[in-house]
């Protein structure tokens, strides 16, 4: 009986298989690990520009029904909208840690702010770098660090505690007005003219009562809105933002306090003499 031996190339190519084959097992056992949350970075993207990504790139959102600081997105809409939260939060360049805080949500939980604005991701973006929540029932806005005005949505309580609609009359029920970047409400004066302050005293006396929204320019604007439509006038060597002609203004007695609507009954209930402005306001 003759003995066979197996040619040495064949020999190398039986194990190379057996090799491989554990190879692949062992591949597809193994645990991938899942990216560590850590913080907070200004993120390049082509549509926004510069937006807020926690590390791993997915986007953050404000939600202007949280106007006054305290998070409304609960049950479903937190499905929809999970909460960002981050012990210890590491802040990229070009951010400020004292921008940054947190809050206890109505289930006790935690989350972080940005501002003073909630923060949330989308469960509608997929992956790093999409923005898919902008712009979400007019509700929502991708979360920016350079938003010359926000804009809030909410029942509007006067100076008399009464409720107002954005037309300066009693009603009831949210309406759009727009704030600065940290939730403080603007108002502009029916006796302005277009692009004209007509209230504001030349040595600034009642500035304490309306102070103007003194501005360096025009940055980012949140999308639902025309940035076109803002612009600023000179106002005794102060600027101040305009929108759709109409100057803007803070109203002392909300005492830099986000959310806030006490202007709107000012100085009579029902007069309509300072009005929020929101993406419906007529132009002057």
């Amino acid at each position: 009986m003759k003995n066979y031996k197996l040619p040495h190339a064949m020999i190398a190519v039986f194990v190379s298989i057996v090799l491989l084959g554990s190879s692949c097992s062992k591949s597809s056992n193994r645990i991938i690990p899942t990216p560590q949350l850590t913080g907070v970075v200004l993120t390049d993207n082509a549509t926004f520009g510069k937006v807020l990504t926690d590390n791993n790139g997915f986007s953050l959102y404000f939600f202007s029904k949280d106007v006054s600081g305290a998070s409304v997105c609960v049950d479903g809409c937190a499905t929809t909208w999970p909460v960002f939260y981050k012990a210890g939060l590491t802040i990229g360049a070009g951010l400020t840690s004292s921008d940054f805080g947190v809050i206890d949500r109505p289930d006790g939980s935690k989350q972080s702010t940005y501002k003073g604005w909630p923060l949330y991701y989308y469960s509608k973006d997929l992956k790093a770098g999409d923005t898919n929540g902008d712009k979400v029932a007019n509700l929502w806005a991708i979360a920016k660090a350079d938003y010359t005005i926000m804009f809030g949505n909410a029942q509007l309580i006067g100076l008399d505690k009464a409720q107002y609609t954005d037309q300066g009359i009693a009603g009831t029920g949210a309406s759009q007005f727009i704030t600065d970047d940290k939730g403080l409400t603007l108002y502009m004066f029916s006796k302005d003219a277009s692009s004209k302050n007509n209230f504001t005293k030349t040595d600034f006396s009642n500035n304490a009562a309306w102070p103007i929204f003194e501005v360096t320019g025009v940055a980012s604007i949140p999308s639902i809105f025309d940035k076109t439509q803002f612009t600023t006038i000179n106002v005794f060597g102060k600027t101040q933002l305009v929108y759709k002609g109409h100057p803007l203004y803070y109203f002392g007695q909300d005492a830099a306090t986000r959310g806030n609507t006490n202007g709107v009954s000012f100085p009579v209930a029902g007069s309509a003499i300072w009005k929020v402005t929101n993406s419906t306001t007529v132009a002057l």
